[in-house]
């Protein structure tokens, strides 16, 4: 019963003021044990285990409690930018850490079990990683998301070190190029003359997932083991004849290119890292221009545009995701085997025609910053590859050339692993890709996977007969590690750049097409030949930051990038000799080479199937 409305009690022999002082006893216990009740369910501290009783409350408070019981909730204040910039540099964010009570079970780091006392001591005796009393407390937990990849660390940021024998006296001789059979002739566009091909021998390929480049033993790089990298004849920029595939065939300036079989491609020497840059590609044959009744309507096909390291030869350009090419036939353009109107309907690159490709890239400090994850669209707005790269004082980029020389028919080359596909482009290129959540987002500067980052600025323009046709491509994908990584094998090392990432002028022909490749300066057709176009014209710019230079001009930059790396690569390495020159062909004081390989009595002469 309620307090108001308590049955007076009845003890034998008691008074009645007694009573009446039980009474009003009993009426206030009435009114403070529910109170008590309340007090006790909105209390921060848990209830404690008690034993049954029998309540005076009504059954209806045990609903209504629940409802005031306090809710706890994090709240995150740690508005920190995503992506550092020169206003927040180095931000990382810091969220508030949640009390372990609302965090899930299965979100908790678990605790680094503690090593026993003699466990320690005995790693300390081996120097081991174990050396503290306490676990490390920079250690990563397991469910720590991932980031890019630093760059290596100081004490492998120098090339591999091998130990090989002294260089014959032949080895010093000047390097010859390839050995040229006469194959046939066809006959030029203005019916003066013929153009001759001939099937290039005694020289290697780049197949199977390795590199070659010219070298030369010379005196002045004693601790290089005498060799350092050169080029043979022709001098000058021109289709290389080790980096294209088989059954091609060239003329003896390499300039004219040509097969009989299927699809064959072909790349320059020349890699264009950044800035603007500019070839031509005349059709010698393909799409006739103006066929005559009986005659066929084409002599073969010929494609162009621009190619990476990892783009296949034995495919035309813009087979896959590493290259980008213009299709003789409609004017299409073609990426990832997926051709695009481009031209106006209806017209073809017939016999005759000059094709002019340029090609603008951003800066390299830009572009590293691109795929090292730290561009921030709004900060990084100067693409131009003219600005000042390495802000003045900054360090320069480190060029890592892990490299060996082998012989080849009496030919010096340095072997190296080149750079391998990998499957995140892969996916791209296939019609039904693997489900991932990181790969299914479209290419962007900023995407999550290093190989999916696309460089901003940067574009492929298309001209014809000096005539410009347009964008065909833009925001290429980058290239720079850890974009590109090498082949997985034994003394590979990924993050390395070895100077010759980049796009090259690329050429692929079929079935009797045939092509001929002008670097400048000297142009066909250069752009704003025409009239109303003069503000184009070479010499003249767009841009004032970003002039449009001759891939011939590239040509000589790569060599005095080439000539500086070998003498980078003398230096360091007679620095980790102790400022001594010495005769490294016969050092026993190590017992090997750095690279953790056996030494070698003689350097490997490689051998490579027809």
């Amino acid at each position: 019963k309620s307090p108001t409305h308590a049955t007076p009690l009845y003890v034998p022999g008691a008074s009645p003021l007694l009573l009446r002082r039980l009474t009003f006893i009993w009426s206030i216990l009435f009114c403070i044990v529910p109170f008590c009740h309340f007090a006790m369910a909105d209390a921060d501290t848990p209830p404690r285990d008690s034993t049954p009783s029998t309540s005076f409350t009504p059954a209806t408070t045990a609903t209504t409690t629940a409802v005031f019981i306090p809710q706890k909730r994090a709240i995150e204040e740690d508005h920190a930018p995503s992506v550092p910039s020169p206003l927040n540099p180095d931000v990382r964010s810091t969220p508030q850490a949640q009390s372990t009570d609302d965090m899930p079970a299965h979100t908790r780091d678990k605790r680094a079990k503690k090593e026993s006392y003699k466990k320690r001591e005995s790693k300390v005796t081996f120097g081991g990683d174990s050396n503290r009393g306490t676990p490390d407390p920079k250690g990563k937990s397991k469910n720590a998301p991932s980031r890019d990849k630093e760059e290596p660390s100081s004490s492998e940021s120098g090339p591999l070190r091998y130990k090989l024998p002294a260089a014959k006296q032949t080895d010093f001789d000047p390097p010859r190029g390839p050995v040229f059979i006469s194959h046939h002739e066809v006959p030029s566009l203005d019916g003066q003359g013929k153009i001759a091909f001939f099937e290039t021998s005694d020289h290697v390929y780049n197949k199977k997932s390795y590199h070659y480049t010219h070298c030369i033993a010379d005196p002045a790089f004693p601790s290089s083991l005498h060799y350092r990298q050169t080029e043979p004849l022709p001098h000058g920029p021109h289709m290389s004849f080790e980096d294209s595939a088989t059954h091609m065939f060239f003329d003896q300036s390499g300039r004219h290119i040509t097969t009989h079989k299927g699809f064959r491609m072909t790349r320059a020497n020349v890699a264009i890292r950044q800035g603007r840059f500019y070839y031509e590609v005349k059709i010698n044959r393909g799409i006739v221009k103006d066929p005559k009744p009986g005659d066929p309507e084409s002599n073969g096909h010929v494609r162009m545009g621009f190619a990476r390291r990892e783009a296949a030869v034995d495919a035309p350009v813009g087979f896959d995701a590493y290259s980008y090419g213009i299709r003789d036939k409609a004017g299409q353009k073609v990426y990832m085997s997926r051709p695009k109107d481009f031209f106006p309907a209806g017209e073809d690159i017939q016999e005759g025609d000059v094709i002019g490709l340029e090609i603008q890239l951003p800066s390299e400090h830009l572009h590293r910053k691109v795929v090292t994850g730290r561009y921030n669209p709004a900060v990084d707005l100067d693409t131009s590859a003219s600005c000042d790269p390495h802000g003045g004082t900054s360090e320069a980029p480190n060029i890592v050339r892990d490299r060996i020389p082998i012989r080849f028919k009496a030919h010096i080359y340095f072997e190296q692993i080149d750079y391998h596909t990998c499957k995140e482009l892969e996916d791209l290129m296939s019609p039904n890709p693997v489900v991932n959540p990181d790969s299914a987002e479209q290419p962007n500067p900023v995407h999550a996977l290093p190989a999916l980052r696309t460089l901003p600025g940067s574009h492929i323009k298309v001209y014809k007969n000096g005539v410009p046709m347009g964008t065909a491509f833009e925001d290429l994908l980058a290239f720079l590690p850890p974009a590109s990584k090498p082949l997985a094998a034994p003394g590979a090392r990924e993050g390395f750049d070895d100077g010759m990432l980049g796009y090259y002028p690329a050429v692929s022909v079929f079935r009797g097409g045939a092509a001929e490749v002008n670097f400048g300066p000297d142009f066909w057709c250069p752009p704003g030949a025409s009239p109303g176009q003069e503000d184009m014209a070479m010499g003249g710019v767009d841009d004032a930051r970003a002039p449009l230079l001759p891939v011939s001009d590239r040509y000589t930059e790569q060599i005095a990038e080439d000539v500086v790396y070998d003498i980078i690569d003398e230096v360091d390495f007679w620095m980790q000799d102790g400022g001594q020159i010495l005769d490294q062909a016969k050092d026993e004081r190590k017992g090997g080479n750095d690279a953790g390989l056996p030494d070698q009595e003689e350097i490997k002469e490689v051998v490579q199937d027809d």
